[in-house]
């Protein structure tokens, strides 16, 4: 990733308080080859992922044609995942997208935007819409409506 998304997510990542922090979890890409199927290489990223999330989690998919929240409807989101006590992760699909294993397991589906973005930049916005919520639950003057 280029040093411009770590900078950026890490900025956000900080802001956060202790009870409402990011962890980034990056899983390596399935490999791509001429002969092998785009599928393969899904599944195995998908399987990694699945590794990589424990049963009592929740499993939240950011997804194209997932539902589009408004600021104050994510930080009704944020609320409901803090005040159920169980970790939460947002599966981010490689170039491909998410297996079928992964949105199988999954409890929510979102979608940043109907644009298909970047992955670094999907990287950064997740980490500012998660601190913008959380400045709105917290009567915080960084977002304005």
């Amino acid at each position: 990733m280029p040093a411009w998304t770590n900078e950026g997510y890490q900025e956000y990542a900080r802001r956060l308080p202790r009870e409402c922090c990011l962890k980034l979890v990056e899983i390596p890409l399935g490999q791509r080859t001429r002969s092998t199927p785009v599928e393969r290489a899904v599944n195995e990223e998908g399987k990694r992922m699945l590794a990589a999330i424990t049963p009592r989690q929740r499993v939240i998919a950011m997804d194209v044609a997932g539902r589009c929240w408004s600021t104050e409807q994510l930080a009704e989101q944020l609320v409901n995942w803090l005040q159920a006590g169980s970790d939460v992760s947002l599966l981010v699909g490689g170039p491909d997208g998410l297996s079928d294993s992964c949105m199988e397991r999954v409890e929510q589906r979102w979608s940043l935007s109907a644009l298909t973005l970047p992955h670094p930049l999907v990287r950064v916005l997740l980490a500012e819409q998660l601190y913008r919520a959380w400045t709105v639950i917290n009567h915080h003057p960084y977002h304005r409506s």
